[in-house]
């Protein structure tokens, strides 16, 4: 049997990829199987603890997080795929640019709190 403080660790080790993954990668396809890997170290912790709990609480809300994950991948590649004409490209970095320079395009002052322009 595999001790409890192992899977631990490699659930925290998986879910650490994600967070990197997801902050450091900007393509959107690599951000969702991050955010998948993320999901998956939760499920694995949460399997984990109902074994080693000898209880089934934790394997039922794992059903529940994979049913929940099948549909962020359904929507979220349908997004992608319906948007894939009209987005230059799947590099998210153009949509922070992009509503960075909408909303820096007024400011309001503390002074006299009216929005002067840029």
């Amino acid at each position: 049997m595999i001790p409890l403080s192992w899977l631990i660790a490699l659930s925290a080790v998986v879910f650490t990829i994600g967070v990197v993954g997801v902050l450091v990668r900007r393509n959107a396809l690599v951000i969702f199987m991050s955010v998948e890997l993320m999901l998956n170290a939760a499920n694995l912790a949460f399997v984990a603890f109902a074994n080693h709990m000898k209880s089934l609480d934790g394997q039922v809300f794992v059903f529940f997080v994979m049913t929940v994950a099948a549909a962020e991948v359904a929507i979220g590649l349908a997004v992608i795929t319906k948007n894939t004409n009209t987005w230059p490209s799947s590099d998210f970095m153009w949509f922070a640019n992009a509503t960075n320079a909408r909303f820096a395009a007024f400011s309001m002052s503390s002074t006299d709190m009216k929005i002067t322009s840029a």
